[in-house]
């Protein structure tokens, strides 16, 4: 009888090649993402006299300098964008390899063209340059961000690594009225703490998870790098065959699409697999959740206060407040609800799809923004789904601007940034100093939160805004 196995351990077994004597596997790759910071990697193949070993294996996609003002290289706020893209351009078409340029109509973050295409399945290893690569993991992939190892990935469609310990989050119970995917994962990061999951890979289950969308299931897998771990994935189900349908690189109607059902099948987690950790969240407890400091950990109920570094024993994590405060410019005891915000940005590969859209056109509907807002759709898909169904029409008439695809106000390298000293309400997943623009100060928060905040000016609890169960 073979012992019992984990979805991490049976897609990793099966893409592995060789395992040296240090305890590392070569891993094949199945897809292969790269943005505009690929350019050096590909400087290096080429010096090296090496060609790109899977051409057809390996995407480009342009995201993080792509404007939001506009889809068009004129658009891109400087030349050195703007010569960033041409690049990319230049080594994508060189090597023969599809990309997802400025003008192409299915242009996008890279964690969101990647399931949208249908290149992310269940079972294979999907990477990128990016560590939120992680939100692909939803469908049931390996998907995790790589630095350096670009270069040999190119060269050879495969990966040296090596094999993480395995961690089991069990989300339960009922999630209240008002409580997000993005709620959750921060919940889970807070009580992890940013290295609670060093070198694991983290299965999300339970009856939370299971009632959740694919698309929240992303949002969940997005940010299981901010606890330390190497990548997220959750098991696929019934919602994920269904998504899977009809994808362009996915496996088509009739007999393909049968052989993929019965190995997609066949991948969930055996019952009595071990992990080497596991934790369980009691989704009833949860609510609304913001942060007040320079990590995801740093999160609290939207009712909460903001801790006292006094009340904390660890010398390090005192210190690591009180620096937190300082640069966020907040005294311990404030309201998380007395906090003004000066600005409001809806997107990025944690919350810009459609569904987060909806969620927060739903708050806005009817409304007025009284501070600036952005809203800018993860993908183009997500665009013009958007404005099919007039959502477009809800951002702008509640005072939003209305942008482009791509990264956007997440990463402030595109021309999208937090002006130094204001505050903005995030649903972009990072929130260290300087992350949105030199001296910025970000609070992530959910879609619906993000929403709320642009109404009032403040940090809110969007229950009150909600209409009665």
């Amino acid at each position: 009888m073979n012992a019992p196995l984990t979805i991490f351990e049976k897609i990793w077994k099966s893409h592995t090649i060789i395992e040296d004597e240090g305890g590392q596997s070569l891993l094949y790759i199945d897809w292969l993402l790269c943005s505009e910071g690929s350019v050096h990697a590909f400087d290096i193949v080429r010096r090296e006299g090496a060609k790109v070993r899977r051409p057809k294996q390996v995407f480009g996609v342009a995201d993080h300098y792509a404007a939001s003002g506009g889809p068009r290289m004129e658009d891109v706020v400087d030349e050195e964008r703007r010569h960033m893209i041409r690049v990319l351009e230049r080594n994508t078409g060189d090597s023969g390899i599809r990309l997802f340029g400025l003008g192409d109509p299915n242009r996008g973050i890279q964690h969101l063209v990647g399931p949208e295409q249908g290149l992310t399945q269940p079972g294979v290893i999907i990477l990128c340059g990016d560590s939120h690569t992680s939100t692909q993991g939803a469908v049931g992939a390996l998907a995790f961000g790589i630095g350096g190892e670009l270069v040999h990935a190119l060269a050879t469609q495969t990966i040296w690594q090596r094999k993480p310990k395995k961690m089991r989050i069990l989300v339960e119970g009922r999630r209240p009225r008002g409580v997000s995917a993005k709620d959750v994962i921060l919940s889970i990061i807070a009580k992890l703490g940013h290295g609670g999951a060093l070198q694991h890979a983290i299965e999300y289950d339970g009856t939370v998870i299971r009632e959740m969308s694919v698309e929240e299931r992303m949002t969940v897998c997005n940010m299981s790098i901010e606890a330390g771990a190497r990548l997220g994935i959750i098991g696929p189900d019934e919602k994920t065959y269904a998504y899977l349908q009809n994808r362009p690189y996915g496996p088509k109607a009739g007999a393909d699409m049968d052989r993929a059902l019965a190995y997609w099948k066949s991948l969930p987690t055996d019952s009595g697999a071990v992990f080497d950790k596991e934790t369980v969240i009691d989704a009833g407890k949860l609510s609304p959740m913001v942060t007040w400091g320079n990590s995801p950990e740093n999160a609290l109920p939207i009712n909460g206060v903001i801790p006292d570094p006094r009340d904390e024993t660890d010398d390090l994590r005192r210190a690591a407040m009180e620096s937190s405060l300082k640069y966020m410019n907040l005294k311990p005891g404030t309201a998380m609800q007395d906090i003004r915000i000066d600005q409001v940005f809806i997107g990025s590969c944690t919350n810009g799809r459609i569904e987060d859209l909806r969620a927060a056109a739903a708050v806005l509907k009817g409304r007025k923004a009284v501070v600036p807002a952005l809203v800018v759709p993860g993908s183009t898909t997500v665009k013009r789904i958007a404005e099919t169904e007039g959502l477009d029409r809800i951002f702008r008439e509640a005072g939003f601007t209305w942008g482009e695809s791509g990264c956007s106000m997440c990463v402030g390298m595109n021309g999208d940034s937090v002006p130094e000293g204001k505050r903005c309400a995030s649903t972009s997943n990072r929130n260290f100093r300087g992350r949105q623009g030199r001296g910025s100060h970000t609070h992530l928060v959910g879609p619906e939160m993000a929403a709320a905040a642009a109404l009032t000016g403040k940090l809110t609890d969007v229950r009150e805004l909600l209409p009665e169960a």
